[in-house]
């Protein structure tokens, strides 16, 4: 597909807003449309074009901020827009909304629309232009559209586009099969099971215990993976922090104020007895007296509760109190210990009630909580007080103030660290903190960063500590945990070759260790602890076969105890054949659609305006 960038398009003709209708309806039933995208001034009404037709900034606005939210719903988080640039999900965006135009202006050549009837139908069907009688209301509609910055004719003018892309669409992925070849193929490969053994191996395996390490070992581990025992590159800080963990223990404490707090508290520090209660409600009386006869004989009270279409879940109070339980409270609390009883009543109907726990009645006096109250009231104190002095430190810093001025001015602890992407001390565990750190850079001036404990912090760019390795003798302990690893793995392997001549010369692989055997599996099974490039080899291997797994996260045996070929007969076979069949068309449909789409706009030509695209790219941030 050709692309031109330019800053000035000629003006194209518009035949309305042709977006998908995803696109559109996304927009009027999630509000999307109301982003203020009306302001570009200077001319720039289209981002670009497909042959003669305009590709809109607002369409483009719109699509643009459909897909970041999609996206943030799939990583269940907001995206900005500048990560969104980052990894091309404004071109995917182009390049939908380039498909569109291109289908739309082969519609129009050949010729393809549909009447009034069909557009009114449409829209009259839409939800969110319904009144309270679940009937079309033109006020919400056109209420809807305006505060989406569209008009009626520019929206209906849409649909009809939609609808008449989708006929094209229809005939250009309509009337694809799958090859039965090609279906029979695949779903001989994953209609395929294997019974499989497999025997891990551990350290307790080996015929020996693993040497301990000399010198010489270390210091040739060390300096073979000197990477690991690398320093990366970092950021010398110089910090100065108010935390409310330090400031805590200076804030007087006034035992009025503790009492009130404990008051706050007091459900939770003054519990009534409670008891763990499930209630099974009936429909009458007389049905809930003759499962109460049924129990009363010893029939279970699960199988009651399932023969009502229910699950112990779906009746489960959890734990309750007297009071919660209503007219039924004084009987269900009169059992001594855990057991049945009712018919009792409740909001729902008459119900029987069954005790599964007593918990006993708890109090913390004022005295027991104290200590922890007073913790809770100091902390509060402490953020208080850091607040109080947020706007003072806010003005020295404006002022130039150094970070050794604040220290001496406003009580704040100095500190120092060499920050990178690894370091774990107490302040770079703080988000605001570490956000701050990675994005400063030499000659930044500081300023207060909040921190989501109350506290604040400031921090200066000092220098760039290079990467470096970590001495022998600092690094000992990682290095003796490295080697141990490493020799572990190389003995394990071995004992592994051992123990896999044994059992292909008669020996049963269960002589030596524990193994686990799964009789039917397929290539997307789980074994418990059995890597999946393991299991993937499992099924290159011919029946019979021991195989010797070593790999970082596993070293043991695994051995094709059978193979199952496909079944070619049956309801199941057919099933899984016929999804495979539609999958496979549905990915030439894809394949068809975006060729016949893409060939249509080279043909047409496309072009796009970087000014625009940039314009509405401001309007994000």
């Amino acid at each position: 597909m050709s692309q031109d960038s330019t800053t000035d398009s000629p003006k194209r003709k518009r035949r309305g807003a042709s977006v998908m209708v995803w696109v559109l309806l996304a927009m009027v039933i999630g509000g999307l449309g109301g982003f203020g995208v009306s302001n570009f001034g200077g001319g720039l009404t289209a981002i670009g074009s497909v042959g003669d037709r305009d590709i809109t900034v607002n369409q483009y606005t719109r699509a643009l901020q459909s897909d970041l939210k999609a996206f943030g719903a799939q990583l269940n988080t907001q995206i900005s827009l500048q990560d969104a640039l980052k990894i091309g999900l404004d071109g995917q965006t182009r390049e939908k909304l380039v498909t569109t135009a291109a289908m739309d202006g082969e519609a129009d050549r050949v010729g393809l629309s549909v009447g009034d009837i069909r557009v009114a139908k449409e829209v009259t069907d839409i939800a969110a232009f319904k009144g309270a009688g679940g009937t079309f209301d033109r006020e919400a509609y056109r209420a809807t559209l305006q505060n989406n910055d569209l008009t009626e004719a520019e929206f209906e003018t849409g649909i009809r586009d939609d609808l008449a892309r989708s006929l094209l669409q229809g005939a250009v992925t309509g009337g694809f099969a799958a090859p039965s070849v090609l279906t029979d193929t695949l779903y001989t490969h994953i209609a395929e099971r294997r019974g499989l053994t497999v025997l891990p191996l551990t350290e307790a395996d080996l015929p020996t215990p693993l040497p301990p390490p000399t010198d010489a070992d270390l210091k040739a581990h060390y300096e073979a993976n000197i990477a690991a025992f690398t320093k990366p590159e970092a950021k010398r800080i110089t910090y100065a922090a108010l935390l409310p963990e330090k400031l805590a223990s200076t804030m007087p404490v006034d035992d009025a104020e503790l009492k009130k707090l404990y008051e706050t508290h007091r459900d939770d520090l003054v519990r009534p007895e409670r008891r763990l209660v499930e209630r099974l409600v009936f429909g009458t009386e007389d049905e809930a007296k003759a499962a109460k006869t049924r129990l009363d004989a010893g029939e279970a009270f699960e199988k009651i509760v399932e023969e009502r279409g229910l699950k112990l879940l779906d009746i489960d109070l959890g734990d309750v109190s007297k009071p919660e339980l209503g007219a039924a409270g004084e009987a269900v609390f009169a059992l001594a210990e855990p057991g049945i009883v009712g018919p009792l009543p409740s909001d729902l109907g008459p119900a029987l009630f069954r005790v599964n726990g007593i918990l006993a009645a708890e109090e913390t006096t004022f005295e027991e909580a104290k200590a922890d109250l007073t913790v809770e009231y100091q902390m509060d104190a402490a953020r208080r007080a850091i607040g109080d002095k947020l706007e003072a430190i806010d003005d020295l810093l404006a002022g130039g103030a150094t970070l050794e001025d604040l220290s001496k001015e406003q009580g704040m602890e100095l500190g120092t660290i060499d920050f990178s992407a690894q370091s774990d001390e107490k302040i770079a565990g703080y988000p605001a903190f570490r956000e701050a750190a990675t994005a400063v850079q030499e000659g930044d001036f500081p300023e207060a960063i909040a921190l989501d404990d109350g506290g604040l912090v400031a921090i200066r760019f000092d220098s760039v500590v290079p990467a470096a390795a970590i001495p022998f003798d600092d690094a000992l302990e990682a290095v003796t945990e490295g080697w141990h690893t490493s020799a572990l793995r190389k003995a394990l392997a071995a004992r592994a070759a051992e123990v896999k001549t044994a059992v292909e010369g008669g020996t049963s692989l269960g002589a030596y260790g524990i193994a686990s055997v799964t009789p039917q599996i397929a290539r997307d099974g789980f074994v418990e602890g059995l890597p999946p490039a393991a299991l993937a080899m499992a099924f290159t291997l011919s029946e019979g076969a021991v195989q010797v797994i070593d790999m970082p996260d596993f070293v043991g045996l695994l051995r094709v105890d059978s193979i199952t070929p496909a079944a070619q007969e049956g309801d199941d076979a057919a099933a899984l054949k016929g999804a495979i069949a539609a999958q496979v068309e549905q990915t030439y449909a894809r394949d068809a659609l975006q060729l016949f789409a893409s060939a249509l706009a080279m043909q047409a030509g496309v072009t796009f305006n970087q000014a625009a695209i940039d314009a509405v790219h401001a309007q994000f941030r």
